[in-house]
């Protein structure tokens, strides 16, 4: 069962909807539950709103599973994406794998993830059987650059991250820094999936070769702070929802801690 209704963003002064799955069962019984947080909000449940036309189809698989799980997806700002889901400006690395942008574009990654954090969460839990001290963060292609920043900043928050052809190539050198950073401390992580796939830009190798490059890069680093770290490269897997959908199992790795 989905709801869906409007959440006013203070640090970006307007509405943005959010999309709630409750499980098959939520008002027969008083059983709380874990969450995971999701961006792109459009895409994550249905294809009729989807951005495309394919969405992940959420909605079906969790009721065909009858997984123990809230899932919160906030729909992205088409026209701000760029901004909101980096939290930096692009850098040299994005350059070298897309060419130079035309304008700079970033650095609203730390306002968006502090409304998920001190206004969207607190809103969340309130409303619904949350297990507050379990929640995740996943997204895909920017979203999981935004996600593993979120993990980062609030590790006692999202223990647990999932990144589908993550684009951190967008920020590449400050993504790395970050993770490396002595201050970063990801302890209280249990666990972390990335992948992406041979075939991300399609027929251009050169770029898909770079874009598994980022990603294992990134991989390296966290593996040697989180001890459930994974990392897989998904053979001829494009970076559209077509492919996305097929790893739809992976967004819920995490629930295993619970069994």
């Amino acid at each position: 069962m989905l709801e869906i209704f409007p959440v006013y963003i203070s640090t970006f002064d307007h509405e943005r909807l959010i999309r709630v799955y409750l499980p098959k069962n939520y008002h027969a019984g008083n059983q709380s539950y874990p969450v995971l947080y999701m961006h792109d909000g459009q895409n994550v449940f249905r294809d009729d709103v989807a951005i495309g036309g394919t969405s992940l189809e959420l909605e079906k698989y969790l009721d065909e599973n009858e997984l123990d799980v809230i899932v919160v997806g906030i729909d992205q700002n088409s026209k701000e994406r760029l901004n909101e889901y980096c939290p930096w400006v692009n850098g040299e690395y994005s350059k070298k794998i897309v060419g130079p942008d035309r304008i700079a574009f970033g650095g609203k990654g730390s306002q968006y993830v502090e409304f998920l954090v001190n206004e969207l969460k607190p809103l969340i839990d309130s409303k619904y059987r949350t297990l507050q001290d379990r929640s995740a963060i996943a997204g895909i292609s920017l979203g999981g650059l935004i996600s593993a920043y979120a993990m980062c900043r609030y590790p006692h928050i999202f223990k647990s991250m999932v990144g589908l052809s993550s684009a951190f190539f967008r920020n590449q050198e400050e993504i790395e820094k970050l993770l490396q950073d002595a201050d970063t401390d990801l302890s209280l992580i249990e666990s972390v999936y990335l992948d992406c796939g041979t075939k991300e830009a399609n027929d251009d190798e050169a770029v898909s070769n770079e874009f598994i490059a980022s990603n294992r890069t990134v991989y390296e680093i966290l593996k040697k702070k989180i001890p459930h770290a994974r990392f897989e490269i998904i053979h001829e897997a494009e970076h559209h929802y077509s492919f996305f959908k097929e790893r739809v199992p992976e967004l819920f790795t995490f629930l295993r801690s619970f069994k």
